[in-house]
């Protein structure tokens, strides 16, 4: 008589044990992260508020643009997550150039001053490192 058993009946798995090792690695190393990530976005504020000081960046006669700039962080459960920007709508236009019309009519012919993506690319291999070293890669 044939049994109607699968050929995994009554196998074994650790899969719950892996799960719970993994989960216990990524709450130990969540504080970790998160110092960084958190270290990291101001360092990055901080190189692109250098970078828009003047050129090859804007220049900033005021400071309100530079000034402008901020970082918001947030951890929840297994989340970590910084936000580094500015509310002023000039930031597009100065990073990347515009030549047209605005929506007044008035033409412009501005070359872009990047300030943004050089204070990335600045940043960029040190954090890498630091979340590597983080989560002990």
């Amino acid at each position: 008589m044939a049994s109607n058993r699968g050929p995994r009946a009554g196998a074994n798995s650790n899969a719950p044990e892996i799960a719970a090792r993994l989960n216990a690695r990524a709450a130990s190393a969540l504080p970790a992260v998160a110092s960084v990530v958190q270290h990291y976005a101001l360092l990055l504020e901080t190189a692109i508020k250098a970078n828009a000081s003047g050129r090859p960046g804007p220049n900033a006669p005021t400071g309100d643009y530079r000034r402008s700039w901020t970082h918001e962080f947030s951890a929840n459960g297994f989340s970590v997550e910084a936000v580094v920007g500015t509310n002023k709508p000039q930031s597009r236009r100065l990073e990347y150039g515009f030549v047209g019309a605005d929506s007044l009519g008035r033409i412009y012919n501005q070359p872009p001053f990047p300030h943004v993506g050089p204070a990335v690319e600045q940043i960029r291999p040190a954090f890498l490192a630091a979340i590597g070293a983080a989560v002990g890669d």
